[in-house]
């Protein structure tokens, strides 16, 4: 996959946050720092599974906070799959999560992808589905979590809504 480095820059809780798409090779560091602490720390997944080798693969998204501090990221792998949706706690609920996930699908377009999909943890699905994503099946167990399937077509005119 060709990577894009096209940023959004928008104000969250009275600072400015830059979400860019960049690769694993380029933003190592900052990718490793949000998901050691949200999933290693918080969340208790075992190391194996998150870092399971498909990173060099993907296009990820980084966000980065007004002194340049990493407080999010998530990826897509070249089917389309969105992952690794991680947000640090005092960023949450503030707007970054929903604009990383607007630069993964913007991305999937650019790519010529018309569907992109994910494995979405159950207290985390009406997140998605304010961004257009919509169940695909029933709950399963993965890292010891509940999630469910969810997709979207990239060309929807959806709007995301608050």
């Amino acid at each position: 996959m060709q990577f894009y480095t096209d940023c959004i820059i928008f104000v969250g809780c009275g600072r400015s946050v830059k979400i860019a798409i960049t690769s694993f090779k380029k933003s190592e560091e900052d990718i490793r720092s949000v998901r050691d602490t949200v999933f290693g720390q918080e969340q208790k997944v075992a190391r194996e599974l998150d870092w399971d080798g498909s990173d060099p693969h993907c296009v990820h998204v980084v966000a980065t906070d007004d002194s340049g501090n990493p407080i999010g990221t998530g990826r897509m792998q070249p089917d389309g799959k969105i992952g690794r949706m991680a947000v640090l706690e005092y960023w949450r609920g503030r707007g970054v999560g929903r604009k990383m996930l607007e630069a993964l699908v913007k991305s999937a377009r650019t790519h010529g992808i018309a569907q992109v999909h994910l494995h979405a943890q159950v207290h985390a699905v009406p997140f998605y589905e304010r961004s257009g994503f919509q169940r695909a099946g029933t709950e399963f167990m993965e890292a010891g979590i509940r999630h469910i399937n969810m997709t979207r077509t990239t060309q929807s005119a959806h709007q995301p809504y608050a």
